[in-house]
């Protein structure tokens, strides 16, 4: 049996309807997975994630296998058993986190050099022990290891590490198929902003057969309108029946477009991010919950929202509680920004599945105070240390 299949259930225009089936319960996609980069979604328990409506979390290889270690992890029965989370799990590469050291890190054909940003201790990432350290966490779905550019680069500097990369890939492969077959193994699609070596990443890629495709390498910084781009040129390169998934996007507005585009699964650390700095996430568009305005303000962040912020607290008692940094402030923002994420892709799947998504997608940008195609996104790649 696969480690997973992809149902393809209705499409309107490219946006799609699916579902994927995992070893430990179904995904309907399209879907969002929150960020617990250390094996946490910050402040939240797994039970909180369930109650917000989540399915699948992202964890990272590389924090992981930093602190406690992965082999730890394995002795303990893996992740799932470790942090108590019972339904499908996926994890990066840890590439990306590993390229964002720059001065600590030297790159070669064998791999990574870098030293921890921890305690400065030396480490090596290859593409083999990329593979093995996910294997030894146990999860369902893993990412071979790639180089991440920033942005701008030029198209010689992507040409070069996109080679790279996908030699990094073939490598993954061979280590992925000595393991005992119970984990799916996405490629990523690198290429940058440069059309011709997205489509040279994507024949490569999937000439492989794999069992989905990640597209790396967009919100970095490049435009809006360019990352939207390429992400509909890829996903419309990408195999019908296999899951689509957008690395490291992003503001809700995003992932309204990118689904416009084909895409079916998400990561960002946006929802517990934000939440931390006191933004909150409303169909109407973001709030600062520090404002003056909402002192005595009796109203919950979003009148029907079902998470437990909204359903036992005012705006002016959660605005008290961050204003003195009292943990609670926190969790309930936390877990009202990634009930609205969760929400949002729900409402998404029951307009697809009413086959009104062109609508929704008009209703929702408008409300939420976005022209299609606008907006200048903030790089959302960074994992939360």
């Amino acid at each position: 049996m696969a480690p997973i299949r992809f149902e393809l259930i209705r499409t309107d225009g490219a946006a799609r309807l699916g579902r994927i089936r995992t070893r430990r319960g179904d995904i309907e996609t399209p879907a969002f997975m929150p960020v617990a980069t250390q094996g946490s979604v910050k402040s939240l328990s797994p039970s909180d994630l369930r109650a917000a409506g989540a399915q699948i979390i992202l964890a990272n290889t590389y924090h992981l296998s930093l602190r406690p270690g992965h082999g730890l992890v394995r002795e303990l029965g893996g992740l799932h058993g470790f942090m108590g989370w019972d339904g499908p799990i996926l994890t990066d590469s840890g590439g990306f986190q590993v390229f964002s050291l720059t001065k600590l890190r030297k790159v070669s054909e064998e791999g990574v050099e870098f030293r921890s940003h921890l305690d400065g201790s030396l480490h090596f990432l290859s593409p083999e022990t990329c593979v093995e350290i996910q294997q030894a966490l146990g999860v369902d779905i893993i990412h071979p290891l790639d180089e991440c550019l920033a942005q701008p680069a030029t198209p010689t500097d992507t040409e070069r590490s996109l080679a790279l990369t996908l030699r990094w890939l073939a490598r993954s492969v061979a280590a992925h198929r000595k393991g005992d077959g119970s984990q799916a193994l996405f490629g990523i699609v690198q290429g940058g902003i440069h059309e011709d070596l997205r489509r040279r990443a994507v024949e490569a890629t999937v000439a492989l057969g794999l069992d989905g495709y990640a597209i790396g390498g967009l919100a970095v910084g490049e435009p809006t309108e360019r990352m939207y781009d390429i992400t509909a040129l890829v996903a419309h390169l990408l195999p019908r029946d296999h899951p689509r998934y957008l690395m490291g996007v992003g503001k809700p507005h995003d992932l309204v477009e990118a689904v416009a585009r084909g895409v079916d699964l998400f990561d960002c650390v946006m929802p517990t991010r934000n939440a931390r700095n006191g933004q909150v996430f409303t169909a109407d568009g973001p709030l600062t919950i520090s404002h003056s305005r909402y002192a005595r303000d009796p109203a919950p962040l979003e009148a029907g929202c079902p998470c437990e912020g909204c359903r036992g607290f005012s705006r002016a008692y959660l605005r008290h509680l961050f204003m003195a940094r009292e943990l609670l402030a926190y969790r309930l923002l936390s877990l009202h920004n990634v009930t609205f994420y969760l929400g949002l892709m729900a409402a998404m799947r029951r307009a697809l599945a009413a086959g009104g998504f062109r609508a929704f997608r008009s209703r929702f940008l408008d409300r939420y105070g976005v022209e299609s195609h606008d907006g200048s996104p903030d790089s959302t790649r960074d994992t939360e240390a």
